[in-house]
């Protein structure tokens, strides 16, 4: 853990301030869930990812949904990528999310692109993926709050999403909004 050299009191509810770059930096909004720890006389705040406790079921669901897709699929939390299976996996896991990305999941919204229609591919992740030539994105609602998305992207030139997997990946999102509901 590293020092920031600033220091905040409790005031008389036992709240602390946050303050605002360490928010901007760590990606912390208002409304965020953060998970507290403690241990001795430390006390950690980590911000608080439902998606990330499923960590088996989800890896492994990504997994399943790339096998019978045959394409790239990924598993994010509303900060970063968990799981990604197929080829290109490697350029996406841990990856935080783009500014896009962060969008369509404030929306709420589907969103289906193929480039070779002129609709515009969205960057799932700030860095690395190039070359994505179609792709869906389905946000992850659950109780009434977005907590991550499901995601097939591919290279492929002649590439073209359809309805059907639009359909495979909306029901992935929901089993997996399933559990928290």
């Amino acid at each position: 853990m590293k020092a920031t050299g600033i220091v905040r009191r409790i005031d008389e509810l036992g709240r602390v301030v946050i303050p605002k770059e360490i928010r901007r930096t760590l990606r912390i909004k208002e409304g965020d869930p953060l998970e507290i720890f403690t241990d001795r006389d430390e006390l950690t705040l980590k911000k608080y990812s439902p998606i990330a406790t499923l960590e088996e079921f989800s890896e492994s669901t990504a997994k399943s949904l790339n096998l019978l897709s045959g394409k790239l699929s990924v598993i994010c939390d509303t900060d970063g990528i968990l799981h990604a299976f197929g080829e290109g996996k490697r350029d996406l896991e841990g990856k935080r999310l783009s500014a896009e990305m962060d969008k369509i999941l404030r929306e709420r919204k589907s969103y289906l692109a193929n480039a070779s229609m002129g609709e515009e591919i969205v960057p799932i992740a700030e860095f690395g993926m190039e070359g994505i030539t179609s792709q869906i994105i389905v946000p992850i609602i659950a109780n009434g709050d977005c907590i991550g998305a499901v995601a097939l992207l591919s290279r492929a030139s002649d590439e073209k999403m359809d309805s059907n997997l639009l359909n495979l990946v909306r029901l992935t999102a929901e089993i997996l909004s399933n559990h928290f509901e």
